[in-house]
C-alpha cells in the first residue's frame, strides 16, 4: 500500500508536475474517501493540493477550515449542508468556515486546503461554463479563471507571482512532457507557462498568485 508522503512538492522555488490521472488513491481517515496527493506539506492537518474522490453516500465529519478550502468539482455532486455543487462548479470556503461534506451519489473533486491569504474572507460559489474562459475570482492576492485553447495553439500565460495549472480536458505539450486531463503543474514566479495545446485542444484551469499566501 502506497504511503502519504507529507513533503510532496514542498520546495515552492521549483517547478512541479503531477500526472493526477494515473496516481494510485490512497485511504483517507473516512472510509469511501479516497486522494491522490499533488502538494503537500504535513500530515491529516496538511495544507495540501490533491484529487479527492468519494464513494456513494461517503462523507466527512463537520470541521473548520481554519485556513480555508478551495475546490472544483470534476465529476458527479459534491454536497453539504449548504448546498449542492455539480461537475462544474468552484467554490471557495474562506478561514473559519465549517462543514460536513459528503456525496449521495459520488464525486470527485480538485481540492486546495489551508492556502489562503490570511485577509481573504470572501466565500464565492461559481458554476463554470462548459466551454468558452471564464474569470472565476480575482481579489488582490491572486486570480483564478478557465480558458479554452483550440488543437495546436500556442499556450503561453505571463506569471508574476506563482501559478498553478490543471489540465479539464485535452492535453497540453510543455517542452517534452504532455500533461493530459487531471494533471497538474505549479511554476514559481516569472516563468511563463510556454506549451502548446494538443490535437484535440484543452481547457485549463489557472490560479495566478504567490505560493506562500502570508508573503503576497
Amino acid at each position: 500500500m502506497s504511503t502519504l508522503n507529507e513533503h510532496l512538492n514542498a520546495d515552492l522555488d521549483q517547478p512541479a508536475i503531477m500526472h493526477g490521472a494515473t496516481l494510485p488513491w490512497l485511504a483517507s481517515p473516512l472510509a469511501g474517501v479516497e486522494r491522490r496527493p499533488l502538494y503537500r506539506l504535513g500530515g491529516e492537518q496538511a495544507r495540501a493540493t490533491s484529487l479527492v474522490r468519494y464513494a456513494p453516500g461517503s462523507h466527512f465529519s463537520p470541521h473548520r477550515h481554519g485556513l480555508g478550502e478551495e475546490f472544483v468539482v470534476l465529476e458527479g455532486v459534491f454536497e453539504d449542508e449548504h448546498g449542492r455543487y455539480p461537475a462544474g462548479s468552484y467554490v471557495r470556503n474562506p478561514p473559519g468556515s465549517e462543514h460536513a461534506p459528503g456525496s449521495v451519489e459520488g464525486c470527485m473533486i480538485f481540492v486546495r486546503l489551508r492556502q489562503f491569504h490570511p485577509q481573504d474572507e470572501q466565500q464565492v460559489v461559481r458554476e463554470m461554463p462548459a466551454h468558452g474562459d471564464a474569470l472565476l475570482f480575482e481579489n488582490a492576492f491572486e486570480r483564478v479563471w478557465v480558458r479554452d485553447f483550440p488543437p495546436g495553439a500556442d499556450v503561453v500565460i505571463a506569471n508574476a507571482r506563482g501559478l498553478e495549472i490543471l489540465v479539464l480536458a485535452g492535453e497540453l505539450e510543455v517542452a517534452d512532457v504532455r500533461v493530459e486531463r487531471l494533471g497538474w503543474m505549479r511554476l514559481p514566479r516569472e516563468r511563463d507557462l510556454l506549451g502548446r495545446a494538443g490535437p484535440q485542444g484543452i481547457r485549463i484551469w489557472i490560479k495566478e498568485a504567490a505560493f506562500d499566501p502570508g508573503t503576497a
